[in-house]
């Protein structure tokens, strides 16, 4: 048995137009590929009837989020339609010294955020299909809890951030979930692939060659 040292973990972004879908496709990859995790963000804005405290997002008041950022607690934070998203530069650490790849779900400023703090990422950008694509799903789920005015900012918004797009390693285009979910994962097992990533293995394998014992003469297989 080779003992391979614990490598540290990569650090995937998902960036998307709001409505594009991609929490939702980002949920569904971590449940399919081992050893990926998608980081918790912390956000000022109030709790959903469906969201649970310490699993879909940190609540916190907006005074504990500038506290926060005024003691540099934050690895990227951003005011998104008015309310502070931010991402836990202690809690992503300690995730990727313990081996996991995490994924941050943050969008165009936070990405520029990381970035510029030379933290070395995977970057990933989801497109919809099409303007009216994006605007048809906004307006559905405006239903819920947008209004028209709120709708027509995000679609306004969209329009400028999906030129980031070329800022990205990798662009994939949500046109269904399941296929997109797919190609998402193919970027992960082969952002896992890379020769530098694999490093530790590999160099472990070459080892046990060179401390191998000789062959016996007359024993050399003939088959590839």
């Amino acid at each position: 048995m080779i003992d391979v040292p614990k490598r540290r973990g990569l650090l995937f972004i998902v960036s998307a137009p709001s409505g594009t879908g991609k929490t939702t496709l980002v949920e569904r990859l971590v449940q399919g590929v081992p050893n990926l995790m998608m980081s918790r963000s912390y956000t000022s804005r109030p709790a959903r009837p469906w969201e649970n405290d310490g699993v879909d997002y940190n609540f916190v008041s907006r005074d504990r989020f500038h506290d926060m950022i005024h003691r540099g607690q934050f690895l990227e934070w951003a005011d998104i339609f008015g309310n502070l998203y931010g991402t836990s530069a202690s809690d992503t650490e300690r995730l990727r010294q313990d081996g996991h790849d995490v994924v941050l779900v943050i969008d165009v400023q936070g990405a520029r955020q990381v970035r510029s703090r030379g933290v070395a990422t995977i970057g990933i950008f989801v497109l919809p299909p099409s303007f009216e694509i994006l605007e048809q799903r906004l307006r559905n789920r405006s239903q819920d809890h947008d209004t028209d005015e709120q709708v027509r900012h995000r679609l306004d918004v969209a329009r400028q951030e999906v030129d980031a797009c070329c800022d990205y390693d990798y662009v994939v285009v949500n046109d269904d979930i399941s296929s997109c979910v797919d190609r998402l994962r193919s970027v992960v097992i082969a952002e896992r692939s890379r020769a530098k990533v694999v490093r530790p293995v590999t160099d472990a394998i070459i080892a046990s060659f060179r401390t191998a014992a000789p062959s016996a003469p007359g024993r050399a297989g003939g088959g590839a």
